[in-house]
């Protein structure tokens, strides 16, 4: 899910900033060069990718799976029989059948329920947090939801409802009701099951944070009671077994086993429905409803939207890494005439992703395009189904492709990598970001600067901590994403971009269907590079450090016999070791480059030369991906008092005009 419109109110400041920099140090080359300006203008001449665009259809009809297989996946703890109606009111009525198998070696007695929806009561820990706002989007005043249990019995009929209570393991906050537990009637063993049956409602709020209803538009997402993670011995470092369980909060997303669904959907008869997974049968019409029925497995979640106005178009595709896929674009009327962007976003990202790290092993791919006044439901994923970007726009620029492709990025990273996303978010969302610039560069040719990203960490923390515990909504996603990102960028850069590209793909590989930790991350990497990256991780990830390398001092002394001796002191103020090469200039013109290994707190460097020196530089080529703080970079012997105040004022001369040009 991105969280980029932040960094755009940042991005002017932050140049500005950054272009005094380069005219006081002599490097506005250099800047200019690294930084690319973001592309707002539409996309013209795609290539072409796959098969032509089939005719836009009116109506989806029922799949037949391109590749059908019986290879099983996941390890399918959790298995997911539902029915449910969407009332002309936007109210949701489910009848939901769940079978938990006991994937440990104890006995559990147990059992934990995730009721999402009720985050949009008053009093929740989720609007607490929030403040009622998520990217930009602001709950509309009094337009609550809620998820009301009226039934939970066992298969034999003995009633649990009684047995529920709502708990708050995070904060404490009784008001909160988005996890319960309830003790089982019998223990459950290792390897076997338990199956609960229950009836439910859903009031669903107008459309924010990922779900709700605008106009006829519905988006369900983390709508159905879902069962929490049970960790076994060995995922993500545990030592014990257990619930892995966490309340809904502002910042995170979601977390949860694999299994089986296999969803019935009621809508009212114009209903067009996109969801996970496929189509098994054509939709059954009668007395004004109609009835879709679903089906996925080794899928992790199940979410679907509906609307009378959608425009639907699919078409198949297959490549090198991606077996074969359909591909169901659901586009609000404003984007109608878009489908061939979207479709070409769709495929060359499959492509690409499959080619890198793997194949996509699903047979369906689902694009839905919310309409203008739903835009909390864009940008989101969901196994299987992508939202993209709200229409708003008849001709959108490239924000278009970079939304579509970093959810359908998802699709690896948090789709079937699965990351603990409560307390690693960085693993889904840092990776996904990665991914995204890499398709977005590949494909487009549409590249960032990282050294005007970096220089937006402003407050760097760790990135390996609980997502509600960052110390704010901006502090979250200036981490989870930019720096996470920016973390696995400067880990490319080290390594180079082929050994790069195996560490990714070997970590895919190695951990789909897998939940892994940052610390099994970590293991891919020295495994894959044969070296040591304690010290990277430590830094980075662990203790939420940036690089900070810097020209301490600079002292030349003339000698007897001619020239100068000129001691230079370097230091590493931030981050982990690494080599960085420093640029000498002197008076006469001529230049020495040297490389520090960085390996030290700080180095002294001497040099001899027949002129004094003019001025130091540490990492010129601005090489170090996380030096965030590049004003101590460059260090000049001396500025005549005279030339200093010229300078100073021609600077406040460039910012002065450079704000004036911002309209509020």
């Amino acid at each position: 899910m991105p969280h980029r419109r932040m960094y755009r109110m940042l991005v002017l400041a932050v140049s500005a900033a950054l272009l005094v920099s380069s005219f006081k140090f002599g490097f506005a080359d250099a800047w200019a060069g690294q930084y690319v300006l973001p592309a707002d203008t539409t996309p013209q001449g795609l290539p072409v990718i796959g098969e032509s665009l089939t005719v836009p259809a009116s109506e989806p009809n029922a799949d037949v799976p391109l590749a059908p297989t019986a290879t099983v996946l996941s390890n399918r703890v959790s298995e997911y029989h539902i029915s449910v109606t969407l009332g002309d009111d936007g109210t949701l009525n489910a009848q939901q059948t769940i079978t938990w198998k006991n994937p440990g070696r104890k006995e559990v007695s147990d059992l934990y329920l995730h009721l999402y929806p009720n985050a949009f009561s008053p009093g929740s820990t989720f609007l607490k947090e929030s403040g009622g706002q998520l990217r930009g989007d602001k709950m509309q005043a009094g337009s609550y939801g809620s998820m009301t249990l009226n039934s939970l019995t066992t298969e034999e009929g003995e009633t649990l409802l009684p047995r529920l209570h709502y708990v708050q393991p995070d904060d404490g906050n009784r008001s909160d009701k988005t996890l319960a537990t309830l003790l089982l009637p019998h223990s459950v063993k290792p390897g076997k099951s338990i199956t609960l049956s229950m009836t439910y409602t859903v009031k669903l709020p107008q459309v924010f944070a990922r779900m709700g209803k605008a106009g006829d538009f519905v988006m369900a997402g983390q709508w159905f009671p879902k069962v929490a993670a049970y960790e076994t011995v060995g995922t993500r470092g545990r030592t014990t077994e257990g619930w892995n369980a966490h309340q809904y909060h502002g910042d995170s997303e979601f977390y949860s086993d694999f299994g089986i669904y296999s969803v019935s959907i009621n809508v009212p008869e114009k209903d067009k429905v996109a969801a996970t997974g496929f189509q098994t049968k054509p939709a059954v019409i009668s007395e004004g409803r109609k009835v879709y029925q679903f089906y996925a497995d080794d899928v992790h979640d199940f979410g679907w939207a509906a609307s009378p106005n959608f425009e639907f178009v699919e078409d198949t595709f297959s490549s090198a890494g991606v077996p074969g896929v359909r591909i169901k674009l659901y586009i609000d009327p404003l984007h109608k005439d878009l489908a061939e962007r979207y479709m070409h976003a769709a495929k060359s990202a499959l492509a690409k992703l499959g080619e890198w790290y793997g194949d996509y092993p699903y047979s369906t791919l689902s694009v839905v395009v919310p309409p203008a006044d739903a835009n909390g439901a864009g940008g989101m994923e969901y196994p299987t189904l992508v939202t993209a970007a709200a229409a708003k726009s008849d001709k959108p620029g490239y924000d278009l492709e970079r939304t579509l492709v970093h959810e359908i990025a998802h699709q690896y990273w948090y789709g079937m990598v699965a990351s603990n996303e409560f307390e690693e978010a960085w693993l889904d969302e840092g990776f996904t970001s990665y991914s995204e610039d890499k398709l977005m560069s590949s494909i487009y040719g549409v590249s960032p600067s990282t050294t005007v990203e970096a220089s937006y960490m402003t407050h760097p923390e760790p990135l390996k901590l609980d997502s509600w515990r960052y110390s704010g909504s901006e502090r979250y996603a200036e981490n989870v994403y930019m720096r996470a990102k920016l973390v696995l960028k400067a880990m490319e850069k080290q390594v180079g971009d082929k050994t790069m590209n195996r560490i990714l793909r070997t970590y895919f590989q190695k951990y789909k269907f897998k939940h892994p930790s940052s610390a099994d991350f970590q293991k891919v990497v020295e495994s894959v590079t044969k070296d040591k990256w304690g010290d990277f991780f430590q830094a980075y990830v662990y203790q939420g450090q940036m690089a900070d390398f810097a020209v301490e001092s600079i002292h030349s002394v003339p000698q007897d016999g001619g020239g100068y001796v000129t001691t230079v002191v370097v230091r590493r103020n931030g981050g982990s070791a690494q080599p960085v090469g420093v640029l000498f200039r002197f008076e006469d013109g001529q230049t020495v480059r040297q490389t520090w290994d960085g390996q030290q707190k700080h180095a002294t460097l001497q040099l001899k030369h027949g002129s004094p020196l003019s001025y130091a530089a540490i990492d010129p080529s601005m090489s170090v991906v996380l030096d965030n703080l590049r004003f101590n970079n460059y260090l000049k012997a001396e500025i005549p008092e005279k030339k200093r105040t010229r300078l100073n004022i021609g600077f406040s001369t460039i910012v002065e005009g450079l704000l004036g040009t911002l309209a509020w």
